[in-house]
Parts: C-alpha cells; sequence; structure tokens
C-alpha cells in the first residue's frame, strides 16, 4: 500500500493538471478499451460524450436550456436517454439505456463567454447523428479535444481595442461627447486588457474585475488630465464620462441568460446565474465608486450636444454599431458574427432612444422593444444561415449596450453617501430596464421558436 500510495504521488508530481482545485477528467483513459462506433459502446462511455458536451458548452456561457437541448441530442443519436439538472458552472446528469444507469458530476473552475466556440459546438451537435455516432469513442473524444483547444480569436491587444471601441460607442449613448469617448477609449482599452491578463492568469472573477475597472478609472484620470493641460479652460463637466470607461465588465451573458432559465423554470441555473452577474456588477461598481472618491470625480449629466434630431439619430445608430460589435468581438465572436451583431444593435438600440426621445415612452417600455426587435432579427437571421449564428452570440452582443450601467453606478455611488433615496430611485430604473430587456426576447423566441415555447 504504500509503494502504491508513492507511485501515485509521483504520478500526480508528474501531471500538473491532477493538482489543479478543479482536477482535469483524462478522458482517454476513461474510455480505453472501447472500439467500435459509439452507438454501441458500453453506456459509462456514451455518458461520458453526452456529458463532455454539455460540460464544454456551459463553458461558453449559454443557459441551461441550450446546455440540456444539446445533451438531449446527443443522447438520442447513441441510444440513451438523459436527464441533467444544470448550474453555472456544474452538471449533474444520469444516462439511461432501459436496462442500466449512469450518473456523472462535472464542474468547471469558472464561467466564461466563447461565442465562436459556442457556434462550432452548436454545429457539432447539430450533426452529430450524421457526421459523428458511427464513428468511434476516441475519434469523437478527439474532436472534442479539438474543439476545447481551441485559441481565441482576439489577443489582449485587441481586446482593450474591442472594449475601447464599444464603450467609446457605448458614452455617447449616454450623452457624451467626444472627450468623454476619448478617454473612455482609453480607459476601457486598458481596463479590459488587464483584467484578460488576469483572467489568464486564473486571477479570480472578483479581483479581476476590481483591478480591470480600477486601472480604467485611472487612465480615465490621467487622460482627463492630460487634456486639461493641453486644451485651456477644459470644462471639468466632462469628467462624469469616467463612468463609460468601466462599462467593458457588465456581465450581459449571466444577467440575459439567468432570466431566460428562470423564464424555463430552470430555477437552479437561473438563480445561480443572476448571482454571479450580481457579483460582477457590485464588485464593479463599488471598486468605481472608491476609484471616484479617490480622483474626486463625481456622476453629474452630460453637457449638451447641440446636435439636430436627425443628425443624433445618425450618430446613435454608428455609436450602436459600435458598442455591439465591440461587445460582440470580446465575447470571441469571429468577425462575421460580430459585423452582424452590430447591425443588429445600430437598428434596435437607436429604435429604443428614439422610442423615448420621440414617442416620449418610458425608458424600461423602449427596452422591451428593443429587446424584441433584436431577438427577432436573431431568429430570423438564425434560420437565413441555418444555424450557423446562435442566437444568443447575436442578441446578447446587441443588446447588452441596453443594459442600464449608469443607472446602477449613480445608484452604488449613491447609497454609498447615504443618499438613500436618490440612490433606490437610480437602482429601481435600472431594474425595470434590466427586466425588460430578456422579456423582450423571450417573446421574439415564443413567436419564432415552436420548440423553445414547449414545456415538454
Amino acid at each position: 500500500m504504500p509503494s502504491e500510495i508513492a507511485q501515485a504521488a509521483k504520478a500526480d508530481s508528474q501531471n500538473p493538471s491532477r493538482l489543479h482545485h478543479h482536477m482535469n477528467i483524462e478522458w482517454a483513459k476513461f474510455i480505453h478499451g472501447e472500439k467500435g462506433p459509439a452507438r454501441e459502446a458500453s453506456l459509462r462511455v456514451r455518458a461520458s460524450i453526452v456529458g463532455r458536451t454539455g460540460i464544454l458548452l456551459l463553458s461558453c456561457g449559454t443557459g441551461a436550456w441550450r446546455v440540456r437541448d444539446a445533451m438531449n441530442t446527443i443522447a438520442r443519436s447513441l441510444g440513451t436517454t438523459c436527464s441533467a439538472d444544470i448550474g453555472l458552472t456544474t452538471i449533474t446528469f444520469t444516462c439511461f439505456d432501459g436496462v442500466n444507469s449512469y450518473s456523472q458530476n462535472l464542474a468547471l473552475p469558472s464561467t466564461g463567454v466563447n461565442t465562436a466556440k459556442l457556434s462550432v459546438l452548436a454545429d457539432f451537435v447539430n450533426h452529430f447523428a450524421e457526421r459523428y455516432a458511427d464513428k468511434s469513442a476516441e475519434e469523437i473524444h478527439k474532436q472534442l479535444d479539438k474543439i476545447k483547444g481551441q485559441v481565441g480569436h482576439y489577443n489582449g491587444f485587441q481586446l482593450g481595442l474591442a472594449a475601447g471601441i464599444a464603450c467609446a460607442g457605448f458614452i455617447f449613448l449616454l450623452g457624451g461627447g467626444p472627450i468623454e469617448m476619448l478617454g473612455c477609449f482609453f480607459g476601457a482599452g486598458v481596463g479590459n486588457y488587464v483584467r484578460h491578463t488576469l483572467i489568464k492568469n486564473k486571477v479570480t472573477t472578483v479581483a479581476n474585475t476590481a483591478l480591470g475597472v480600477a486601472s480604467a478609472g485611472i487612465v480615465y484620470f490621467l487622460v482627463f488630465h492630460l487634456l486639461s493641460l493641453a486644451i485651456p479652460n477644459l470644462n471639468q463637466g466632462h469628467e462624469a464620462g469616467y463612468i463609460g470607461a468601466m462599462l467593458f465588465v457588465i456581465p450581459g451573458f449571466p444577467f440575459i441568460t439567468s432570466m431566460l432559465d428562470i423564464a424555463k423554470v430552470d430555477m437552479r441555473s437561473g438563480l445561480e446565474r443572476l448571482a454571479f452577474a450580481l457579483l460582477v456588477t457590485i464588485s464593479a461598481t463599488m471598486v468605481g465608486w472608491m476609484v471616484a472618491m479617490l480622483i474626486q470625480f463625481h456622476p453629474a449629466n452630460f453637457l449638451p450636444l447641440g446636435l439636430s434630431p436627425l443628425a443624433l439619430a445618425l450618430c446613435r445608430m454608428a455609436a450602436s454599431f459600435a458598442g455591439a460589435y465591440g461587445f460582440s468581438m470580446m465575447f470571441n465572436s469571429p468577425q462575421k458574427m460580430a459585423i452582424t451583431a452590430g447591425l443588429m444593435g445600430a437598428v434596435a438600440n437607436t429604435l429604443r432612444l428614439e422610442l423615448i426621445d420621440l414617442g416620449h415612452m418610458p425608458p424600461a417600455a423602449a427596452a422591451f422593444c428593443g429587446a424584441l426587435v433584436a431577438g427577432l432579427f436573431a431568429s430570423l437571421i438564425n434560420a437565413w444561415t441555418a444555424k450557423a449564428f446562435p442566437r444568443i452570440c447575436l442578441t446578447v452582443p446587441s443588446i447588452v449596450i441596453m443594459v442600464p450601467g449608469l443607472y446602477i453606478y449613480r445608484g452604488v455611488y449613491n447609497l454609498g453617501l447615504s443618499n438613500i433615496g436618490v440612490g433606490a430611485t437610480w437602482l429601481t430604473k435600472a431594474a425595470l430596464i434590466i427586466l425588460c430587456l430578456p422579456f423582450g426576447l423571450l417573446v421574439a423566441r415564443v413567436l419564432l421558436d415552436r420548440k423553445w415555447r414547449k414545456i415538454d
């Protein structure tokens, strides 16, 4: 026995992945010795394919309904029945073949968003029956290894640039001008570069969010200070734009998928996703508030831009495209998908803002209309491209620029100063808009997706 323990310890030291807090599963050893088509493999091996597909999809940030639907599709192709309980980072499932059952628990170390990998996995699932079910389990796992090992489309510099573009557009939509846009471009760019570097080095969510936001706020302050030296009598009202520099951390995917999961009564996944989104939001706003206190910046109304209604609408369309396009890149979307999401955002978000300004519609109702239009576009594009662009990969980037980050920040800022009434008012406005965004997507999905609107 001591010699076996010593051998195990030696094996651990030679395989660093076994020393991780979340140990990697060595799937090749798990299916060792299985030959022939996967359809005819043992239940244990067939279940491994079902579970691994599900956990890879979960790692891309998609919701419980989509993960369960994919696992069911794989299970049917392999002649099994699957029952799964899905959370934010964990899956517990059981596969049945009519005689035996096999259960597994799978977990991720963290959550994230990867729309490119999600698209590839969607194609893998949609064509599994004709392309993979008659191959060996070893070949299927090698294909899943290949998908898992895909590197991101963009490096840290490019992701920083995407964040700068997105937040520069975002701050214009909130009322900022060229000075605010310039500060946000550099602030968000540096902040997201810092955050990406920390994520790459496995730094935990709260820490990478806090340090990314702090970097963004400080860089905005430095840019504003340099501009004030270069431009005599620069209006101090431009400092209000620092809020936009931190908006790259908005947890759009968890917010939207949490509400969609709750609507489908996937309560565990929905509530866990909502809790994660609140964790990121609270961490970002609290750090942003503390940085603002340090550099003595205060949220205020933006200076008027003096644009005509037509010029403002055209600029809003361009800024909405930039925001949705930038966020889509941050989610690792390939360029065609990012441009498509940008065009959807340009139409849907401009419509939302014009409904508020010209139609005098309440912001929450306008947010519902904008999200509904984005959802309808996504369903039509999904059908037109033969499901090459999953709906969630288009809808979230196109409506994340509608999330009221400014309202949330002002609410937390005023609560921090004990202005409870003012803070509660801002947070209530934000909550109404946040609730209306997924509700708009929900209505679009019910209208155009017969499978999704069923509960069986």
